[in-house]
């Protein structure tokens, strides 16, 4: 038996890339599953390819601490590459840690018949870099933790309870870090990965990377978002609080360091757009949790704040299904999601319960009053169908596993 959950979202949008001349590009934050979707490339795409025309290297592995910069990395695919026939199958986990490696890709590109793929934590080291040499050359994929579906898959197979209820409350603390599997049915254990986990990619993703001297207010605006996160607010209210905070600083500062934890996928930077006029909006962005476990790691309880949380799972379902996603203003009323995906477009409010008539209304209303005819949804957790007036109305639970 596999150890692993199939991903088959992004296998089906690797899939065509196989065997062609672009470099395949794994993006998303640390402990996300890159590593294994690796693997599930070389298991369930390529299955029929000989393992010595496979070079494997993981750069936080023990050989990966040997190979430091482009000439390091050439040298030990020389020495592998050496003597074989047809086509060589390149898969470079974690790139980032090697000086110069898009030189290293490039040349690989160029001189070897083969197919590459590669993965990484940080978003603008590898698109920048990348195009420098390669514009065109090169797809990517961002991988996040286990959306919902998946998650239910992990808990079947390791506790063998195919409820959608109880797997989506234990989904609802924990979130989707594919560790998670080690530590089900102990919280304790899995709050202690979880911020040991997240505390390791906002020093080694961001304040090492960024050379950031004040590891001190990078927490604060760090916690401050996770705080935050579904919220509407800018960097002038953060400089706000952290004054309160006593502690000094500048907007600019505050919008590079919200910057670089977009750049290491530790939460999403969602824009707020006019329905009517097309236009953006300026400061009014909303952040969400790539991860909504770090929040209750964090100290922040997500039952507590469950609308917030169940805006991070829908939000994240809906990049994972590969939508472009902004929030919605019409004429001063919020939709919580505009999701478009090619010619596709859907809207989507998303609530805890429609418990009375004024949420029923303060949810359907900004639906309604959209003078097109895409898809509308209002998502929350009650059972009774309440769709009207074209508006569709589903159970999260029942949204987050329909198939696409």
């Amino acid at each position: 038996m596999k150890n692993y959950i199939i991903r088959e979202r992004y296998l089906q949008r690797i899939r065509p890339f196989v065997n062609k001349p672009v470099v395949k590009v794994l993006t998303g934050l640390r402990r996300a599953g890159k590593s294994t979707l690796l693997q599930m490339i070389m298991n369930e795409l390529l299955p029929e390819i000989a393992r010595e025309n496979i070079y494997y290297l993981n750069m936080e592995s023990r050989k990966g601490l040997s190979i430091l910069n482009e000439i390091d990395l050439m040298e030990d695919i020389e020495t592998f590459a050496e003597g074989k026939d047809g086509k060589i199958y390149f898969f470079l986990d974690e790139i980032q840690y090697v000086n110069n490696w898009e030189r290293a890709v490039n040349v690989l590109r160029v001189d070897y018949e083969c197919d590459i793929y590669i993965t990484g934590s940080n978003a603008n080291l590898l698109s920048s870099e990348l195009a420098t040499l390669i514009a065109g050359r090169y797809v990517q994929f961002e991988v996040l933790p286990f959306q919902f579906k998946e998650f239910m898959d992990m808990v079947r197979k390791e506790t063998g309870d195919s409820n959608s209820e109880s797997s989506f409350r234990l989904y609802l603390e924990l979130g989707g870090m594919p560790f998670l599997s080690n530590t089900l049915g102990h919280k304790q254990d899995s709050m202690v990965y979880l911020k040991d986990t997240f505390d390791s990619i906002v020093i080694k993703d961001v304040q090492a990377r960024n050379e950031i001297r004040d590891l001190d207010l990078l927490n604060r605006l760090v916690h401050y978002v996770v705080e935050q996160c579904g919220q509407t607010f800018s960097a002038r209210s953060i400089h706000r609080y952290l004054k309160s905070q006593q502690k000094r600083t500048s907007v600019d500062t505050i919008l590079n360091y919200l910057a670089y934890c977009e750049e290491a996928f530790i939460f999403h930077r969602i824009k707020r757009h006019d329905v009517k006029g097309k236009k953006a909006f300026k400061y009014q962005d909303k952040y969400y949790l790539t991860d909504h476990g770090f929040r209750e790691a964090s100290g922040y309880s997500n039952m507590e704040q469950i609308q917030v949380v169940l805006g991070s799972i829908v939000c994240n379902e809906l990049l994972s299904r590969n939508y472009q996603i902004t929030v919605g203003d019409l004429d001063g009323k919020e939709i919580d999601f505009i999701a478009k995906r090619g010619k596709e477009v859907i809207y989507i409010q998303v609530c805890y319960l429609l418990a009375e008539e004024a949420t029923i209304e303060r949810e359907f209303t900004p639906l309604r009053n959209i003078a097109d005819n895409y898809p509308k949804y209002v998502l929350s957790m009650d059972s009774l169908n309440m769709s009207r007036e074209g508006i569709k109305h589903m159970n999260i639970i029942d949204f987050l596993l329909q198939v696409e």
